[in-house]
């Protein structure tokens, strides 16, 4: 069997290296890859927005199915192009990826289907927005009304922070936003939820706890994620009962009422309070990197659940589990998310440690002279299972000593919640 995997980073490695040890897989293609993937991949070199040229390469190479790893081409339609040419592929469709690709349009679904999320505001403009700042009480979240890779989020303390975030936002260091929208600051604690769905049948897909913020102790800007968990320590089965039958059905059942069926994987970012769950936000795909702590952990073929969801024959896939401790280090290029330098060769990467407990995933790599070099923000994923978190991080941390690159940083405090609890 032939694969595509959509998209170039480290959830999409993860993808690929879950799939490769399925004994179904004749070959795989990566569009358009990174250092890690052209390992175990022969790598496309087609951007993720050239529908035609996917397309083309598809059917030309007799791919089987199509895993669409990334959101831009999600909410940009390439699922439903692809599918008109009779193509099969995992993840959703363009009104389904609305959910990720319009906060406001999620929003409003929560509203109707009464969903628990935080009290919201939606404005066009920096004069409204700046008379509403003026009444608000903060603290106060602003979010970009668009794809922001995980940072177009600010959470406001103060007025002078909220004029700076609706500044920013307008003027499109976010790309075009035509849209702010205005929530409520929840207290409580973040957790990531996952589900896989056939647009039948949804099955749960692991839970994980994300570190955004690029400071220790979650001070700093927003990135795209420095680390990650898995499981996350508040899910339990009360909570999960509360996620399934207060967000996650009647958001399915919504959009059904609108005629789409949700197929690939749902992501809710929810806020814990006090064992009850809000919705932040949605993710039409798998997060990176809690995709690089979840998919290790499955002990199922990848590809039998994901032929099950394009099949629409989920009820009859059985989705097992390791029981142990699963935790992912972001390595970035010091500066990140700001500027940062880019093709600074990563001294004895070849050193790292990597067996079916310890995993690297490329996502900011090249290869060049069987060296490697950091040419984004975000450029290693280092994964450890073990029986427990502090093991997993300390796994991470040893690994990572033998790596000569100044112009790297991590965070080392990654699962601290957990570990300290």
């Amino acid at each position: 069997m032939k694969i595509g995997i959509i998209g170039s980073g480290g959830r999409e490695h993860a993808i690929c290296i879950s799939l490769k040890n399925s004994n179904q897989i004749n070959k795989l293609f990566c569009f358009p890859g990174n250092a890690g993937t052209k390992e175990i991949a022969e790598n496309i070199n087609i951007d993720t927005n050239d529908f035609e040229s996917i397309k083309n390469f598809i059917i030309d190479n007799n791919i089987d199915l199509v895993v669409v790893g990334p959101e831009q081409p999600l909410v940009g339609g390439l699922v439903d192009y692809l599918e008109k040419f009779k193509i099969k592929v995992f993840g959703p469709n363009k009104n389904a990826s609305q959910l990720e690709g319009s906060k406001i349009f999620t929003k409003k679904l929560c509203k109707k289907y009464n969903i628990p999320t935080a009290e919201f505001g939606v404005f066009t403009n920096k004069a409204e927005s700046k008379k509403y700042i003026n009444k608000a009480k903060h603290p106060l979240v602003i979010k970009a009304d668009n794809l922001a890779a995980g940072k177009g989020v600010y959470i406001c303390q103060e007025k002078k922070d909220s004029e700076l975030a609706v500044n920013e936002i307008f003027e499109g260091k976010f790309g075009s936003a035509k849209n702010i929208l205005f929530e409520e600051f929840l207290v409580g604690e973040e957790m990531s939820y996952f589900v896989i769905s056939d647009g039948k049948t949804i099955k749960n897909f692991g839970t994980a706890q994300d570190h955004k913020r690029v400071g220790e102790g979650d001070k700093g800007k927003n990135t795209g994620g420095m680390g990650a968990y898995s499981p996350s320590r508040l899910i339990n089965n009360e909570l999960e009962k509360k996620i399934l039958q207060k967000i996650i059905q009647p958001t399915l059942k919504g959009l059904a009422e609108i005629g789409t069926n949700y197929k690939g994987f749902l992501y809710a970012g929810l806020m814990i309070v006090k064992n009850e769950p809000y919705l932040i936000e949605y993710n039409v795909r798998m997060g990176d990197p809690e995709c690089q702590t979840i998919l290790p952990m499955i002990k199922t073929d990848l590809v039998d659940i994901f032929l099950s969801c394009t099949d629409e024959t989920l009820f009859k896939t059985n989705i097992e589990w390791r029981d142990a401790s699963s935790l992912c280090v972001v390595l970035c290029s010091k500066g990140y998310p700001e500027s940062y330098k880019k093709n600074v060769k990563i001294n004895n990467f070849e050193k790292l440690k990597v067996d079916n407990e310890n995993y690297i995933f490329h996502a900011g790599t090249k290869k060049m002279k069987n060296k490697i070099y950091a040419i984004g923000g975000r450029v290693l994923n280092l994964v450890s299972i073990s029986n427990n978190f502090n093991s997993a991080r300390e796994n991470i941390h040893d690994n990572l000593k033998k790596l000569n690159w100044d112009d790297g940083y991590f965070r080392k405090d990654i699962g601290y919640k957990v570990i300290n609890s």
